[in-house]
């Protein structure tokens, strides 16, 4: 399991948000770039990426910022937000960036996706954002309409990279982690799942590498780090430690 810093971006800064609201914003870092080479020298072996313009339907606005930190680092890349054509995939994925995340478009277009993912293996997650059993899709605002259970069971022999699990109840509120959810989910699929959404301290953490289920590939570090209460080099070592007992 590998910790994966979040960089989320609004009008080409670093934010937060509480519960994936938009009113609930709060900017972290003016300089993307800036913290995206911070989490390289870190030794972070991924960075998570949402742009949530285009998420909220505003494509393009963070473009620009996230392709000079695609250029400026080597790193691996995992973007998601607003990624809702083939075209969207084509352009990301020439452009450098190592994994797309679908949303929406995966839960509304299931079959074209499932194209795309042939022609792309090893390259796409799945989100599951889920609020009170539901998937939520459009920037988290809209009912997708469909159980977590069915779309992971769709996908589940697809060419996908794995799943995204976020408890979007918990995002951005330092609640702490949703391990009975988390526990659930990650039984339910052969795949690997990223999970985010409530980590809060290194007892989270903890409690999390416990699980060691082989398809746990990571947890994503948000709203923790950028208050303070989670250090990576710590954390790092925390999970390295345990990885070996």
């Amino acid at each position: 399991m590998i910790l994966i810093p979040a960089i989320d971006l609004k009008n080409n800064k670093c934010v937060r948000l509480e519960e994936g609201k938009e009113e609930k914003s709060t900017i972290y870092n003016e300089n993307p770039l800036e913290q995206a080479k911070f989490f390289e020298k870190q030794g972070c072996k991924k960075i998570h990426i949402v742009d949530l313009d285009a998420a909220f339907g505003r494509p393009k606005i963070n473009m620009d910022t996230i392709l000079k930190i695609r250029k400026n680092t080597n790193i691996p890349i995992e973007l998601g937000g607003g990624i809702r054509s083939e075209d969207d995939v084509s352009f990301w994925i020439k452009k450098g960036i190592d994994f797309l995340i679908m949303g929406s478009f995966a839960m509304k277009e299931k079959l074209l996706v499932s194209d795309i993912i042939k022609k792309h293996k090893d390259k796409i997650y799945i989100a599951l954002d889920i609020l009170k059993d539901k998937i939520m899709i459009k920037g988290w605002v809209e009912n997708s309409n469909l159980t977590v259970k069915n779309v992971i069971s769709f996908y589940n022999d697809s060419f996908i990279k794995g799943f995204v699990i976020t408890d979007i109840s918990r995002d951005g509120m330092l609640s702490g982690l949703d391990f009975k959810l988390i526990n659930k989910y990650v039984c339910e699929t052969n795949k690997n799942v990223i999970v985010g959404g409530g980590l809060s301290n290194y007892e989270d953490l903890y409690n999390l590498i416990k699980i060691k289920n082989k398809n746990l590939e990571g947890v994503i570090l948000g709203k923790s780090f950028y208050t303070g209460n989670i250090e990576i080099k710590k954390a790092t070592k925390l999970i390295d430690k345990n990885a070996q007992n």
